[in-house]
């Protein structure tokens, strides 16, 4: 099994962002899968989870503004995210349900 995330970097607050896990060694299309992030000195949160393809559930500080959708034909789920916060800088991890896996993070920084 291998989560592999993408797509982080630097932007100005009120900007988007849209970040990649592609995924492969298992049946992506039939895997609840999510986001967490983890910002310095914090625990790791959730984000969001796709529990199917049609149905996520958000934490309350993303929701509105962050949309977790997957190609279940690219085998990659995405975290588009709109209107960011400066609380929101955070390292951001994919990871796999049931059993569990975790991707390697990537990097999001938002400026004010």
């Amino acid at each position: 099994v291998q989560l592999q995330a993408s797509g982080g970097g630097l932007v100005q607050a009120g900007g988007s962002l849209r970040l990649s896990c592609a995924t492969s060694g298992f049946t992506f299309s039939r895997s609840p899968m999510g986001w967490y992030r983890q910002a310095p000195g914090k625990e790791r949160e959730w984000v969001g989870i796709s529990h199917s393809y049609d149905y996520t559930t958000y934490a309350d500080s993303v929701k509105g503004r962050f949309t977790i959708s997957r190609d279940n034909a690219k085998n990659t789920l995405y975290l588009q995210m709109d209107s960011l916060k400066p609380e929101d800088t955070a390292v951001y991890y994919c990871k796999k349900f049931n059993p569990d896996y975790w991707g390697q993070g990537t990097q999001v920084t938002v400026s004010s």
